[in-house]
């Protein structure tokens, strides 16, 4: 799931930044331009998603709920209130450090640890001692090329869909 996940984010990082080199900028070329995957609906205050809908994959932010993905390669993921059953909710982002990309199994390494550290403040539970299980959305060397440097602590239940946020969950 991580390496089919991470594909698209090369694809749709080496696209973006072909826009966004002669502009300012990714985030500011997908705010502004039509063009590219649906960004997700938000509440202007909360910025929470208010409204189920498929949303780019780089469009996540920590707080959001959303149904997991079973193709090959995605460029969307299935976005939901958090209200409402989900699968997954990003749980902590953190951005890996400049350089030559260091190879698939130190950025597994670095990404495993990153997610790990904040998972016990995130659910108020050990992750030795959960039911709960993590993966990290985490840059190729292909998107690493492209300046991917982004990793996205995901959480989920392998017992099933849950309802609501897993903060503080503590199971």
């Amino acid at each position: 799931m991580t390496a089919r996940r991470s594909l698209v984010r090369t694809l749709i990082a080496a696209a973006a930044l072909t826009v966004a080199l002669p502009l300012t900028g990714c985030s500011a070329v997908l705010d502004l331009l039509p063009i590219g995957a649906p960004q997700p609906e938000r509440d202007e205050t909360t910025r929470e998603i208010v409204e189920e809908g498929d949303a780019d994959v780089f469009a996540l932010r920590v707080g959001d709920c959303m149904n997991m993905v079973e193709e090959e390669v995605v460029s969307e993921v299935p976005v939901v209130p958090c209200g409402e059953p989900h699968d997954e909710e990003v749980y902590f982002d953190f951005t890996l450090d400049d350089g030559d990309y260091p190879g698939d199994d130190a950025v597994l390494e670095a990404s495993d640890s990153g997610c790990l550290g904040e998972f016990e403040p995130f659910v108020g539970l050990a992750y030795e001692s959960s039911m709960l299980d993590f993966y990290g959305y985490r840059p190729t060397a292909e998107g690493w090329a492209a300046g991917d440097r982004t990793v996205s602590c995901v959480i989920w239940d392998p017992a099933g869909p849950v309802s609501g946020s897993l903060a503080g969950a503590a199971y």
